[in-house]
């Protein structure tokens, strides 16, 4: 039923059997299998991409239930940590890699020592489910999909430009004088446009675009062009904490700092949802509070 549940998500022999850590031969003859013993077609295939059936798609409602009822079951009286085990492919904004994550990254894994942690680092859009990733913690507001999105908090904003930057240009002291300045954009490989930039006035999120001075599409060398003095920028205060503590950065604008943005933990919506995953968006819940209590409103 898991083999059969996830080539009905992917659509591919190929890629269920690589994340099932399985032979291509050995899918294919499981799914054969099981549609003998059913006596019905399950799949439509042809050699471009493989779909279910009327009937197919009858049986994996069945069988979500079935396998969801299954995790529940056996996790019913599994107090032990030591119990819990599997691959966990995870995947974290750049933003919030800082050291202080990982080595509470490590306490988790040294709390669940049966856990095999799988750790992406990126910022675009995923296809959890495509890609084979079970669990993903992402920043702002969240799109329409199939996933579901379990909000853990909100990350607080912080407009901020190098003190270099700042004796050069001039510090900002209202929205107006903005048209003056110059901006580090950070671009979204999805829609290739810059980020719009926010504030708050009168108690109101406004939009206000600024002029680039470069524009980035990573979180590292977005924050690495500000410390540069390429121009004023607008980030997670999580990202920048260490800067600002240092005096590399240094806030500006504060009086209309934006809305905070929401920090969500996302896993797929239909499969079981597993142990391992479980835990994990339990953990992180409670970890980035404690981590960036300063940037992080519950």
């Amino acid at each position: 039923m898991q083999v059969f549940a996830k080539l009905a998500e992917l659509g591919s022999f190929t890629k269920t059997a690589d994340i099932m850590h399985m032979g291509r031969p050995q899918v294919t003859h499981v799914i054969q299998e099981l549609e003998a013993s059913l006596g019905v077609r399950l799949f439509h295939r042809t050699t471009r991409r493989v779909s279910l059936t009327a009937e197919g798609e009858a049986f994996y409602q069945r069988v979500c239930d079935i396998l969801n009822s299954v995790s529940e079951a056996t996790s019913l009286f599994s107090t032990n940590r030591e119990n819990v085990r599997g691959r966990l492919r995870i995947d974290i904004p750049v933003a919030l890699v800082q050291p202080s994550f990982m080595a509470s990254l490590h306490d988790f894994q040294r709390t669940f020592p049966g856990i095999s942690l799988i750790l992406g680092v990126t910022d675009r859009r995923l296809d959890l489910i495509a890609e084979g990733v079970d669990c993903a913690v992402r920043i702002g507001e969240l799109p329409s999909s199939s996933m579901v999105g379990r909000r853990i908090g909100s990350v607080v904003m912080v407009t901020c430009a190098s003190p270099r930057y700042l004796s050069e240009c001039g510090t900002p002291q209202s929205l107006e004088d903005l048209t003056q300045h110059r901006a580090v954009n950070y671009f979204s490989e999805s829609s290739r446009k810059a980020l719009d930039w926010r504030f708050k006035v009168n108690g109101k999120d406004t939009v206000c675009n600024v002029n680039s001075g470069i524009l980035v599409n990573e979180s590292n060398a977005f924050i690495e062009a500000g410390l540069a003095g390429f121009g004023i920028i607008q980030a997670p205060g999580a990202s920048v904490e260490q800067h600002l503590a240092s005096g590399d950065l240094v806030e500006v604008l504060a009086q209309y700092r934006p809305s905070a943005r929401p920090i969500s933990v996302l896993y797929p919506s239909r499969i079981h949802l597993a142990q391992q995953v479980r835990v994990f968006a339990d953990w992180i819940a409670e970890v980035l509070p404690k981590l960036h209590g300063k940037w992080l409103e519950s």
